[in-house]
């Protein structure tokens, strides 16, 4: 399997936002977790920017798991991108 990288933003006011979907968006990274397909995903310290380190098949798979999450569903991921990753350490 390959590993890719994502990089995405956040919308303004991501934390009051994000409430009415965090538990079901926790819930789905779980689920991905426990997969296999996600290795991290978190935001940066200041909120603005998400990363996130997958396994799959390839990047389709990638992509359609961070478009069925519920924080790009509803606007509160406002962008994203998918890198393949080579992995050296």
């Amino acid at each position: 399997m390959a590993k890719y990288v994502m990089w995405g933003s956040y919308c303004e006011n991501v934390l009051e936002k994000r409430a009415p979907y965090r538990e079901a968006h926790l819930q789905g990274l779980q689920q991905q977790k426990d997969s296999g397909v996600l290795l991290a995903l978190g935001p940066t310290v200041d909120n603005t920017k998400v990363f996130g380190i997958y396994e799959a098949e390839d990047e389709a798979v990638v992509r359609q798991w961070v478009e069925g999450d519920p924080y790009w569903q509803n606007g509160i991921w406002t962008e994203y991108a998918v890198y393949a990753w080579n992995q050296v350490f």
